[in-house]
């Protein structure tokens, strides 16, 4: 504990003998008491004590000294040591030098001389006590200091833990659980909902990819992906997983979201062509598939490793879809169960139907839909206007018609030659005009 000092300043040493023997008296031997002579005496003694480590909790001094009076002492004392209380002796002392020392010294009182005993005492232990509980609650309020500070470090680390789990655990998916925080979320919670998926991919990337080192192919990947992902955020979805280069992201509102997110990204992709191209990169192509249908979202894995997933066919169509992209050379193609949500919205008035597939795992046929909305405008314009007669080109190839077909295909390529699924259709009626004649001559 540091050793306390209670100092008395006078320039006559009966008093100074008087002060000591009654301090001693009220106060015991809880305090070490050190009298001065005068104001240079005492300032040294002050510095002295200070620089050994003392506490000072009072000053009692005269006014009247030869060397110094007593508020100019108390006041040059105040900035050595701040917080100690300080008593001034008066018998002679005006107004404005009481004044002086309130004001400038932390003057705790003032007593005339000559002083009552009981008055001096009482005076001196309320003084003491004062002081004592003034370092009380300055020593706790740095302990609630540091508290808060050590409290405000934590939630800065828990915010920032929290912030990096949104990067792992979208909170939409939180919210999808109806769970308040990712830390309330269990092994097993899962919900069902209709939602649209939307998946992607770079076209040929593995090939893509083998030239560039793994640090390159990371530093690739991140520059794709956070160009991707701004379209899905300001679309109202959220990416569920990346898978390499592939994208697998959520639409809760709307089919609309989803469509638009894919037109979005395309969009992006330009851009990031466009840069790709001016540095001497090649461009890269994507393929984007989307469905809309009921799925199962939650969690699983075990005790100790769980992931978030969706579930579900409409999930699997999704991914078949999109990789129907590369089949067709198209950059976005939907299901009839999202066509049907968007139809309406003329805003996209650049979608076609490209007629029923047979998807991996699934026994019924699904009729895609290209979303050309993002083609060279002369593209789009050449697929609008032979939109008639491409819907009747599909509908004669649906219904076996190969040659009235191939003659509508082949004059909507004339028309825009860069169609690249009326291309497509082209080449499958040709080879099955080629097959079947060949076929029945086999059978008769």
């Amino acid at each position: 504990m540091t050793k306390q000092v209670i100092i008395c300043v006078d320039d006559e040493k009966t008093v100074l003998k008087s002060l000591k023997t009654e301090l001693k008296d009220a106060l015991g031997n809880a305090y070490q008491i050190e009298i001065a002579e005068g104001g240079e005496d005492a300032l040294e003694l002050i510095a002295e004590l200070i620089e050994d480590g003392y506490e000072i909790p009072l000053i009692i001094s005269d006014y009247v000294m030869p060397d110094m009076k007593g508020d100019e002492l108390l006041r040059r004392a105040h900035k050595l040591s701040p917080k100690t209380l300080k008593v001034m002796l008066t018998g002679q002392a005006t107004i404005e030098a009481v004044g002086n020392a309130i004001k400038n010294a932390k003057l705790y009182r003032y007593i005339g001389k000559p002083w009552q005993t009981e008055d001096l005492k009482l005076t001196v232990t309320e003084a003491v006590h004062s002081y004592s509980q003034d370092q009380k609650l300055a020593k706790q309020n740095a302990e609630l200091r540091k508290i808060n500070e050590e409290l405000e470090i934590a939630l800065q680390q828990q915010s920032k833990l929290t912030e990096a789990a949104k990067r792992f655990v979208p909170n939409e998916f939180v919210s999808l659980l109806s769970r308040d925080s990712l830390s309330d979320v269990k092994l097993g919670d899962s919900v069902e909902k209709e939602m649209s998926i939307l998946f992607s991919d770079i076209r040929d990337f593995t090939a893509f990819s083998e030239g560039m080192t793994p640090q390159e192919n990371f530093n690739f990947i991140n520059a794709y992906l956070s160009r991707m992902e701004p379209a899905i955020i300001d679309n109202h979805g959220f990416i569920d997983k990346y898978i390499g280069d592939a994208i697998m992201a959520l639409f809760g509102h709307s089919a609309v979201d989803a469509v638009k997110a894919g037109i979005s990204m395309l969009h992006s992709l330009d851009d990031y062509n466009q840069y790709r191209i001016n540095d001497g990169y090649v461009p890269i192509k994507i393929g984007i598939g989307i469905n809309t249908g009921s799925l199962m979202l939650g969690t699983v894995g075990a005790t100790n490793r769980m992931d978030s997933t969706v579930i579900g066919d409409a999930v699997n169509l999704a991914s078949r879809v999109e990789n129907l992209t590369k089949s067709y050379g198209v950059s976005m193609l939907i299901t009839e169960n999202t066509y049907s949500k968007v139809k309406d919205n003329p805003n996209y008035s650049a979608i076609r139907s490209i007629g029923c597939v047979r998807v991996k795992g699934k026994s019924d046929l699904v009729i895609i839909y290209e979303v050309f909305e993002t083609d060279r405008p002369e593209v789009k314009e050449g697929k609008l206007t032979t939109l008639p007669m491409f819907i009747e080109a599909i509908y004669n190839y649906g219904a076996s018609k190969h040659k009235e077909a191939a003659q509508l295909f082949a004059e909507c390529l004339r028309q825009n030659p860069m169609d690249k699924v009326a291309q497509n259709y082209l080449e499958r009626c040709q080879e099955m005009q080629a097959i079947l004649p060949h076929t029945l001559s086999e059978f008769l």
